[in-house]
C-alpha cells in the first residue's frame, strides 16, 4: 500500500476522541467526576447515529450542548461512543453521543478544550473519494493563507501554553 498523503487532521481527531473515550470511561468507572471537574460537550443532534428526546431535537435541530457536572447517571461508555442520563430541568433525559457528532469538548475548570474541525458532506465525499496534495485541491475562501501556512511551518512548544 502506498500512501500519497498523511491525513494529519483525522488522525489528530481520531486521537482526540480516543481521549475522551478514555476519560469517560474512567469518570464511568468512578461514578463521578473528581474536583471541580465539569464538561461541556458540543455535538452535531443531526449526526444519524444521536439519540436523544424529540423534544430536545426539536429544540436544538442542528447542535446542542450539554453539561456534564453534578448529577448525571448510568454513564456507558463504548468504543463508537457513550450514553448518560442528564436532568434538563427536573427531567432526566437518557442521550446517546457518538464520538464522531462531537463538536467541542470543554474542561472550563483547567482550562482544557478540544474543537473538532466539520466538513460538509461535498468535502468530505471528495475527500473519500481522492486525497489531492493542496496545491492541486479546489480553491476555497482560505487558499492563499493555506498555501502560506503550508510553506512558513513553525513548531511552537507546548510549554509556552501552560499554566504556571
Amino acid at each position: 500500500m502506498v500512501i500519497k498523503m498523511i491525513d494529519y487532521g483525522n488522525l489528530m481527531h481520531d486521537a482526540m476522541r480516543g481521549l475522551i473515550q478514555s476519560l469517560l470511561q474512567d469518570i464511568a468507572s468512578a461514578g463521578e467526576l473528581p474536583g471541580d471537574h465539569h464538561f461541556f460537550i458540543t455535538f452535531d443532534t443531526m449526526h444519524p447515529d444521536v439519540e436523544i428526546a424529540d423534544w430536545l431535537s426539536d429544540r436544538y435541530p442542528e447542535e446542542m450542548t450539554v453539561v456534564m457536572q453534578h448529577w448525571f447517571e448510568n454513564l456507558e461508555v463504548t468504543d463508537e461512543g457513550f450514553s448518560v442520563t442528564l436532568n434538563f430541568g427536573d427531567n432526566p433525559e437518557p442521550l446517546y453521543i457518538p464520538f464522531m457528532s462531537l463538536r467541542t469538548f470543554v474542561d472550563p475548570s483547567v482550562e482544557f478544550g478540544l474543537k473538532f474541525e466539520q466538513q460538509d458532506d461535498d468535502e468530505k465525499h471528495n475527500a473519500d473519494i481522492e486525497k489531492l496534495p493542496i496545491a492541486e485541491a479546489p480553491m476555497h475562501e482560505n487558499a492563499k493563507e493555506k498555501e502560506k501556512l503550508t510553506t512558513e511551518a513553525e513548531v511552537v512548544s507546548l510549554d509556552s501554553f501552560r499554566k504556571s
